[in-house]
């Protein structure tokens, strides 16, 4: 019997008996039930005592052993997180205002227990091979289709519109939470500051994950409309977050071929590049049949992370992940805003070690609705689009890519749209405007390059007529 499957026997034959009236228990009663030699009974009994879930009545040949009063059973949690049954337990700390449920609180008491007394595990490929979309929910379906009903933008808008509305604080948003989940020193201010500047030192790492952070983002911003969900983005996702941060430069983007190991926790990684390669496909195509995307962001950020896919960098690609699906639905982004670094471990290796979502689906719905206030606010304080820039988007970036990239005249570029003398004299006004804003802090939006936006800056910003 695999080691997981023996510590849930033997709780499950303690259940079984104290329901048919025999609570007290002698440990060759266990041995006799789940087939097991007596000093492996032994020892997952010494383990079962020590986290609190049994207790040990004596200590001699007539030792006896019953389930704690209010303990409650270690199982691998369900693909579906379904609330366990309220039970006094002390819940997660760190993340403010946040109510948690019984389940995340009853998850809370097994993290609790010493890494030593844990049963170490390894990548169990059933939460993505059991998974169906639209019939299994990682999420609660009530809580999938509430958050879905709150944060999409109402009308018929192209994918990425929600997203491209509030770049601005989205890129500081994302970036300073994002990194400082990593452990990165800089604050908001610091954050603002820097991409203000658009440059730090080379040396300096924690600048440069912020940096990195911000291009992924303005990547995922531009990429994901016109491509959709797939490996290569989410592979580039990684790229992008870990250049200037990896030894060795050819492990981004790739599938990793190394053994990781994740600290404060019991959970082992596969290290067999031919599963992760197949897993992380097998996630992106099942992500993309999900309809809700609230469903498929949450499925995205707990199943990168549980595979660790890449040699370093999974969170962080993790929780970018789950924003493309809200992008192509266009719904508020998520930013992970407020997010305690305990709070998220403890969801993270909730299920790494357990399978159960229960912390983590709690943590997200909290911080995304922080994120749907946020967003909804700055698009309100904004004001309703100008009509005619939502018509003519396209062809406005179009017109700034030619002249900053091909060094087209800006009456040449708008002529060979063919759109009438009034719209080609407003578009003239509009493209010469944006073209004097433009700077290394926005040039994504009309997919150029930095290096292009920079030549063209130091040539003195020629637009001739």
């Amino acid at each position: 019997m695999a080691r997981i499957e023996l510590f849930e026997g033997i709780l499950k034959y303690f259940r079984d008996r104290a329901a048919a009236g025999q609570v007290e228990l002698r440990r060759r009663d266990v041995e006799g039930a789940v087939d097991a030699p007596p000093a492996t009974v032994l020892r997952y009994l010494e383990r079962l005592e020590a986290v609190g879930m049994i207790e040990r009545l004596g200590r001699s040949s007539s030792t006896r052993y019953r389930l704690q009063g209010l303990a409650q059973p270690v199982a691998v949690a369900q693909v579906s997180s379904t609330p366990a049954a309220d039970a006094p337990a002390p819940a997660p700390v760190g993340t403010a205002a946040l109510s948690w449920s019984a389940a995340a609180k009853n998850l809370t008491v097994q993290l609790d227990a010493p890494l030593g007394v844990r049963i170490p595990v390894s990548y169990q490929r059933k939460i993505v091979d059991d998974y169906q979309p639209n019939q299994t929910f990682l999420l609660p379906e009530s809580l999938a289709n509430e958050l879905y009903r709150e944060g999409r933008m109402q009308g018929q808008q192209p994918a990425g519109t929600y997203a491209r509305n509030v770049i601005a604080p989205l890129l500081i948003d994302l970036s300073f939470s994002s990194s400082r989940l990593e452990g990165n020193r800089y604050s908001r201010l610091d954050t603002e500051v820097l991409f203000e500047s658009g440059r730090a030192d080379p040396g300096d790492l924690d600048a440069t994950m912020l940096l990195n952070h911000k291009q992924a983002i303005e990547f995922l911003i531009d990429e994901v409309p016109l491509y959709g969900m797939s490996v290569p983005i989410v592979r580039n996702l990684h790229t992008l977050l870990m250049q200037g941060l990896l030894k060795d430069e050819d492990a981004l983007g790739t599938i990793r071929n190394k053994v990781v190991n994740i600290s404060n926790t019991v959970y082992v990684p596969s290290h067999a590049p031919q599963l992760l390669d197949e897993m992380l496909t097998q996630i992106i195509e099942k992500a993309k049949l999900v309809k809700n995307p609230m469903e498929a962001a949450f499925f995205l950020w707990a199943n990168i992370a549980y595979l660790q896919p890449f040699e370093d960098g999974n969170k962080r690609t993790s929780r970018l992940s789950a924003n493309i699906p809200l992008l192509l639905y266009n719904c508020a982004p998520l930013s992970f805003l407020d997010v305690s670094d305990d709070d998220y471990g403890r969801a993270m290796i909730g299920v790494y070690e357990l399978l159960d979502t229960s912390i983590a689906a709690d943590l997200f719905a909290w911080t995304y609705r922080r994120s749907i206030a946020k967003y909804a606010a700055q698009i309100a304080a904004a004001g309703q689009p100008d009509p005619f820039r939502a018509k003519y988007r396209e062809a406005i970036y179009e017109v700034v890519a030619q002249v900053v990239r091909d060094r087209e005249s800006l009456t040449k570029a708008i002529a060979g749209l063919g759109v009438d003398p009034g719209a080609a004299t407003q578009l003239h006004e509009i493209v010469m405007s944006d073209l004097s804003r433009l700077g290394e802090h926005n040039f994504s939006r009309y997919r150029l390059r930095m290096r292009e936006v920079q030549q063209w800056i130091a040539e003195g910003r020629p637009a001739a007529d």
